[in-house]
C-alpha cells in the first residue's frame, strides 16, 4: 500500500470517483490507499459535493509551505512524549477531526476537540490552542463556546488563574446525559402537539410515534451512560460499588 502524500493524479481520480457516486472505500481500494486517507482528503477540501482536485492540491501545497515556514521558529522543540512519531500523531489528529466533522461538528470545533482529546493532560488554555492550531484567538473562542454549549468540554482555573478547557471521562458522560435531556425535551414537545392536532388524526399519530421512539431512545441512552460510568470508570483494583476503605473488622 503506497504511503506519502496524495498526488495530483490521485486527487483527480478521487474527484472522478465522487462524481460517479462511488463510496470512499471503493475510491480508496482503486487507489490502494486507506479509506481514512480518502475521507480526510475529501472532508478537509469541501466535502463530497464541492471537492475539486486542483483546489485541493493547491490547498495542500499552501499548508505544506506554511509548515515549512513555521518549522524554524522552534529549532529546539522537545521530542514527542513517550517516543511517539510526530507525523503519525498529526495524521491521527487529522483523522479524528474528520470523524468529528462527519458526526456534524463544524470544522474548527472539531479541530479544537481533537486537539484536546489527543493531549496527555486533556487540558489546554486558549493561548495553547492558538499556538498548536495556528489559528486566531477569535476562532478558538468561538469553538470553545460551541463545545461548552454541547457539554463536550469543562472549564476550570489553574494555579495561575488561567482558564483551561478540559476533556476527561466524565465529560463524555455529561455530554451523553445532555443529549438524553435534549431528546426528552423533543418528546415532551411532540406530545404537546398530539393534543393540539387532535388524537387520532394522521399528524397526531405521527407525532406520537416520534415521541414513543425518542422516549425509548433517550431512556436507553441515559441508562447505558449510567451503567458505563459505574462499570468502566471504576478505578483499577476496585470493584463497582466496593468501598475503598478497609473493613473495620479486618483492618
Amino acid at each position: 500500500m503506497p504511503g506519502g502524500r496524495l498526488t495530483q493524479q490521485e486527487r483527480q481520480q478521487i474527484a472522478l470517483g465522487l462524481a460517479d457516486g462511488l463510496a470512499y472505500a471503493e475510491i480508496a481500494r482503486r487507489l490502494d490507499r486507506p479509506t481514512s486517507t480518502i475521507t480526510r482528503e475529501v472532508m478537509r477540501n469541501g466535502g463530497p459535493t464541492a471537492y475539486r482536485a486542483d483546489l485541493a492540491h493547491r490547498a495542500t501545497e499552501r499548508r505544506t509551505h506554511r509548515r515549512r515556514q513555521t518549522a524554524p521558529r522552534e529549532p529546539d522543540a522537545a521530542p514527542q512524549a513517550h517516543g511517539r512519531d510526530a507525523d503519525a500523531v498529526r495524521e491521527f489528529e487529522e483523522s479524528l477531526t474528520t470523524v468529528f466533522m462527519q458526526s456534524g461538528m463544524p470544522k474548527m470545533m472539531a479541530r479544537v476537540h481533537a486537539c484536546l482529546c489527543t493531549t496527555d493532560s486533556g487540558s489546554l488554555t486558549a493561548s495553547e490552542l492558538v499556538q498548536r492550531l495556528q489559528v486566531s484567538p477569535a476562532s478558538i473562542s468561538k469553538a470553545i463556546t460551541f463545545l461548552d454549549g454541547q457539554g463536550l468540554i469543562r472549564r476550570e482555573r489553574d494555579e495561575r488563574r488561567r482558564e483551561r478547557y478540559v476533556v476527561d471521562d466524565d465529560i463524555w458522560y455529561q455530554s451523553m446525559m445532555a443529549s438524553a435531556r435534549s431528546t426528552a425535551h423533543v418528546v415532551q414537545t411532540a406530545r404537546q402537539g398530539v393534543g393540539i392536532l387532535g388524537p387520532g388524526t394522521p399528524a397526531a399519530a405521527r407525532l406520537e410515534n416520534i415521541a414513543r421512539f425518542l422516549d425509548f431512545v433517550s431512556e436507553s441512552l441515559a441508562r447505558a451512560a449510567d451503567q458505563a460510568r459505574e462499570i468502566l470508570h471504576t478505578k483499577p483494583g476496585t470493584e463497582p460499588g466496593a468501598s475503598e476503605e478497609p473493613d473495620a473488622d479486618h483492618g
